[in-house]
């Protein structure tokens, strides 16, 4: 019987991390997933994995906190033996213009998204580059591509995770070891959901498919990088926003 692989999502609590994780456990992988929120129904969200057949591992943890990911992957690591794929979902948003923004909220943004992927991509590699095999998926954003405004501290700390990307993929390549980027556009999430029609119909006019993305369209891409399928892709970064950025 073939082994099973294993998964770690941080952020997989909710949205396109949670649809992530639930794909990839759908496919026959383990599940590790961080979360953050003191609102977050542990037991629930384990019984939504297990009952796609996934062993599951749900721990709290801040992803900008070394000790915290020392500890979710010393877990997993006890626990399952190997992280196969790891996908850096895990990130915050702090929206204003730039004369309004806080340094505060510039610091933030950059310390969740940014350094929080340097920090768990640095603690989970470890353990890939021994068994010199294992695909990392880090999620940007087409504002990193292309700049928003009102968005500038998010916006370079999604451009930086596509440098940092680009970086890993060559220093690991010789251990066989893939990275890739993946950047929504406009995708269905609680946030999108709220939004005044009005406001929905001026997003549509802006994409060429006329309509936002789903989480689980984007969790068929990040699939499809962390499995063999994608054994020859490297260092790139997909758009998954129905034609905005080009």
């Amino acid at each position: 019987m073939e082994e099973r692989k294993t998964v770690l999502v941080t952020g997989g609590s909710r949205g396109i991390g949670k649809e992530v994780a639930l794909k990839f456990a759908e496919e026959g992988y383990d599940v590790i997933i961080n979360y953050v929120s003191e609102k977050t129904d542990v037991e629930a969200l384990k019984k939504e994995f297990e009952e796609k057949g996934a062993e599951t591992l749900i721990l709290k943890a801040d992803v900008s906190k070394e000790v915290e990911v020392q500890e979710v992957i010393k877990q997993a690591i006890e626990k399952f033996g190997k992280i196969d794929v790891l996908v850096n979902n895990a990130g915050i948003t702090r929206d204003n213009l730039l004369m309004r923004m806080s340094e505060e909220d510039f610091d933030k943004v950059l310390e969740i998204n940014l350094k929080g992927t340097f920090i768990v991509t640095k603690a989970v590699t470890k353990y890939m580059m021994k068994k010199r095999s294992g695909s990392i998926i880090n999620l940007s954003s087409v504002v990193g591509v292309s700049g928003n405004a009102g968005q500038c501290n998010y916006s370079a700390s999604k451009a930086g995770i596509i440098g940092f990307t680009k970086s890993v993929a060559k220093e690991l390549a010789s251990r066989n070891i893939r990275a890739n980027a993946v950047a929504p556009g406009f995708i269905e999430t609680d946030m999108t959901n709220v939004l005044p029609e009005n406001v929905k119909e001026e997003i549509h006019n802006q994409i060429p498919l006329k309509r936002m993305g789903s989480a689980k369209e984007v969790a068929e891409l990040i699939y499809f990088l962390g499995s063999e399928k994608s054994s020859y892709i490297t260092g790139q970064v997909i758009n998954v926003d129905g034609g905005m950025v080009m």
